[in-house]
């Protein structure tokens, strides 16, 4: 689980013991849909159940993960509604009571969190809520995150491109200014731009209108909309853009505005 989630679970289980009042409450991590790695706690333990893997459908955690519901058991070592795969290591723990609930994303669990007494008393129906309720709020801080995530990468991709046809426009209107200085300057800063964009060190020359029209391939336009912006005919942007791959060793449009990004042919 990446670090944030981590935190998010971490505090979730910190929640449910002092709300509830269960001396142990930890988390699992689904893998794959098979099986429940055990990786967070909050309150002392002895280290038994530490990167246990619990298989789908056995166990406590297990068969709440393939009905995807909370469960209740007050003696999981006694309880006829589980398999008892992982007895050993509950007993190991001193555990006997126990409550566990799906964490539920886009309708597939995708992890499990418990809480456990040392003593075979009933859970009651509050401690059982306080649990829903601290796996519904991970629920909505996973969505919240992903969320953020996303629109992170929408916003560089965003940059990308206005530093991308920033770049285009500043190479065209070197192209037709008389002034030798200020072309000069121009073709500085849009030297710059690609210094700023160099990642790996590849060994390829392109020619100025290769990289015009890979500059605006990666803007999406079309081959007519690049011809028309450059002043071309579609066969030359189309010509100039085979070359451009071939040196680029790329098979596809996609693949050579990648690779010449890579290389700090384009922004």
């Amino acid at each position: 689980m990446p670090e944030p989630l981590s935190g998010i679970v971490t505090d979730a289980l910190r929640r449910v013991r002092k709300s509830s009042g269960v001396p142990l409450a930890f988390a699992g991590v689904v893998n794959n849909s098979t099986s429940l790695r055990l990786q967070h706690f909050a309150g002392s333990h002895a280290g038994a159940l530490s990167g246990l893997s619990v298989d789908v459908g056995h166990g406590l955690g297990g068969k709440v993960v393939s009905l995807n519901r909370p469960m209740v058991v007050e003696d999981y070592l006694r309880t006829p509604h589980i398999t008892h795969r992982y007895n050993t290591l509950i007993e190991r723990e001193g555990l006997r009571a126990m409550m566990a609930a799906p964490i539920i994303v886009n309708r597939t669990p995708v992890a499990v969190i418990y809480g456990a007494l040392h003593t075979p008393d009933p859970i009651g129906g509050r401690m059982l809520d306080v649990l829903a309720a601290e796996a519904r709020a991970v629920e909505q801080e996973i969505v919240a995150a992903r969320a953020r995530l996303e629109h992170g990468a929408q916003s560089e991709d965003e940059l990308r491109d206005r530093m991308t046809a920033a770049y285009t426009r500043l190479r065209s209107l070197a192209d037709t200014v008389d002034d030798a200085r200020l072309a000069e300057q121009l073709a500085a800063v849009t030297d710059f731009l690609l210094a700023e964009a160099a990642a790996d060190s590849v060994a390829v020359e392109l020619t100025g209108r290769e990289q015009d029209v890979l500059s605006l391939a990666a803007l999406g336009y079309s081959n007519a909309r690049i011809a028309e912006a450059l002043g071309l005919t579609v066969h030359t942007v189309k010509s100039y853009m085979k070359d451009a791959m071939r040196k680029l060793d790329a098979s596809s449009r996609l693949e050579a505005v990648v690779v010449a990004r890579r290389a700090g042919l384009l922004p």
